[in-house]
């Protein structure tokens, strides 16, 4: 027996993806990217809906019944009016809209995902407001936030090698509980490795895995990008030499601001953060200034060929002697290098993850295993670009598959109530979402 699920803000379906691995049925998806609803409906034979501001008001809802509502809405400020309290402080918001479905059809189940900062100071009225509001409709939620990420998991538990920190907000509505007794004694995850698994053993090429050929034209490097890395590659091996095998330090390089330390000035008002930091590179260069400057020289590190960001360098990759063995991203604060393990999280801008011992980029596919979708997803006839951006904006499979299944097994017992279908599937379904989606 399938329970009946729901997908807002939907994506290309990695939320679908899980929960059709745990015995569910997509009844309705809501995503207004036209591109993105494409590859849903390629996917999933589901075609969604456009607008959700369209599709439900207070007077209507275009949504069937379902036992899961899950939603990777977008976080936008609530009014902080002290006239306001509870859903009025959300309204005009798309979070007041998923409040509208959850009225009209009262989901057993909800889940919501989104960034770590929303339960970060700079959001903490709307987490407030979240939670509240779900109480208000009847749901147990937790007061703290479940905060998890797929490198956390085993690989045999649906894990992947990525950090990829993200909230999960698990309501269960109990329709015979008191306002006072909403409250969910802890969140359904912890932000710590599951069963004992060990973050720093994810080896890419077997656990992604990387493919061993690839003729993308989206992985090559240019001409551009080689020669950065080059010329970092050859500062990290004779930092390795002159250092006596001494790692690199963890503060960023700025070769902007590489100046002996006695003529280091710094302005008044400077933040501490920043004076910190341009004492150690003035320490550092130094230290180093012959090899530096020699080095600067050799490959034009002052000129046209070194934009501004090529001059800011981040070393988190230890003891890996060359950084051509490291993993690498193109950030707009510089480049950073860290060990070949996990992967920085895959974001929905270019900063596409350079597998350094491959010389390439990450491949769209590879990037799709990354999230947990199968290697049977069909991204269509459209642009590499598009894809990595629909992949940076996507949920893990393997995070959303464990969530729910620590969320249903806490709450087993209301849930057998409001949802048997739910608790029936979910309970009974395998350990990781592989076995499902890969057969």
């Amino acid at each position: 027996m399938e329970f009946k699920f729901v997908d807002l803000f939907a994506g290309i379906g990695g939320f679908h993806a899980a929960l059709s691995a745990l015995g569910g049925a997509g009844v309705a998806a809501v995503e207004i990217d036209e591109d993105a609803a494409k590859v849903y409906e390629t996917n999933w034979q589901l075609k969604a809906l456009g607008d959700i501001t369209k599709v439900v008001s207070e007077s209507h809802c275009d949504i069937p019944d379902h036992d899961v509502l899950a939603a990777g809405f977008p976080c936008q400020p609530f009014s902080k009016s002290g006239a306001q309290r509870g859903m009025e402080e959300t309204r005009g918001t798309l979070y007041w809209n998923i409040l509208q479905i959850i009225r009209h059809r009262k989901p057993a189940f909800v889940l919501l995902e989104n960034v770590r900062n929303l339960a970060g100071p700079r959001h903490a009225h709307e987490w407030q407001i979240i939670v509240e509001t779900l109480r208000d409709e009847g749901y147990r939620v937790s007061d703290f936030p479940a905060v998890f990420s797929p490198h956390l998991l085993p690989p045999d538990l649906g894990g992947r090698p990525q950090v990829r920190e993200r909230i999960f907000i698990c309501a269960v509505r109990d329709p015979e509980a008191d306002r006072a007794d909403l409250l969910m004694e802890r969140p359904v995850v912890d932000t710590q490795p599951i069963e004992g698994w060990d973050p720093m053993i994810w080896d890419l090429e077997s656990d992604l895995p990387l493919d061993d050929s690839c003729d993308d034209p989206s992985t090559t490097l240019s001409v551009a990008e080689t020669l950065w890395i080059d010329a970092w590659n050859e500062f990290v091996e004779g930092m390795w030499e002159l250092r006596d095998g001494r790692r690199l330090p963890g503060f960023p390089l700025w070769g902007d601001h590489w100046i002996r330390t006695e003529e280091l000035e710094i302005p008044p008002g400077t933040p501490k953060w920043k004076s910190d930091f341009l004492r150690k590179n003035a320490d550092f260069y130094s230290q180093h200034q012959a090899f530096i400057d020699a080095w600067a020289a050799k490959w034009g590190f002052y000129t046209d060929a070194f934009p501004l960001s090529r001059r800011k360098f981040e070393w988190q990759a230890q003891d890996t002697p060359r950084l051509w063995d490291t993993v690498m991203q193109m950030r707009p604060t510089g480049i950073r290098a860290k060990r070949a393990t996990y992967l920085p999280a895959l974001v929905a801008i270019t900063q596409t993850s350079i597998i350094g011992p491959r010389r390439r980029k990450l491949s769209v596919r590879e990037a799709a295993r990354l999230q947990g979708l199968p290697d049977s997803f069909s991204f269509g006839n459209q642009r590499a670009a598009d894809s990595y951006k629909q992949l940076g904006n996507g949920v893990s499979v393997g995070a959303v598959y464990y969530v729910v299944r620590q969320a249903v097994s806490q709450y087993e017992e209301i849930l057998k109530k409001t949802a048997p279908a739910l608790v029936s599937a979910v309970l009974s379904s395998p350990p990781s979402p592989d076995v499902a989606l890969r057969g």
